[in-house]
């Protein structure tokens, strides 16, 4: 769009001419041919990205297992923090709640009933350490 002048606006191809019947009315001259309508593309674009959301929450028991291994690791470490702090007399709030986030996140299952049994020890002591702290 070209703007010509404080209140003037034009475009910047200059639009094609028609014939305009006499009584004011609207008609086509033969000279102009129909325009071409696009195709819906974008439907298959939305196909797509369901398609890779699906995809998304399809989970890799794999995955599942090694995100287990890491919060049992975490709540382990917690646990051996908690156990020095106790020892020092340095045991805070903060420490607690970091806890009941680690035992909030053992509750997810494996797959793997080994591990699975090990996790839930695992909480188990968590929940024993924060019933002891008064935590619930």
């Amino acid at each position: 769009m070209r703007v010509y002048g404080p209140n003037g606006a034009a475009l910047a191809t200059a639009p094609t001419t028609s014939r305009r019947a006499a009584s004011g009315g609207f008609s086509v001259s033969e000279g102009e041919a129909p325009r071409q309508t696009g195709t819906a593309g974008s439907l298959r674009a939305i196909s797509t990205v369901d398609a890779l959301i699906a995809l998304q929450g399809v989970e890799d028991p794999t995955e599942r297992k090694k995100r287990a291994v890491v919060k049992g690791r975490h709540a382990l470490d917690l646990l051996e923090t908690l156990k020095l702090g106790l020892l020092d007399g340095s045991v805070d709030q903060s420490m607690l709640a970091r806890l009941k986030v680690a035992a909030d996140g053992l509750t997810e299952t494996s797959g793997d009933p080994a591990l699975d049994a090990v996790l839930g020890e695992i909480d188990l002591r968590l929940a024993v350490e924060l019933a002891k702290a008064g935590v619930r």
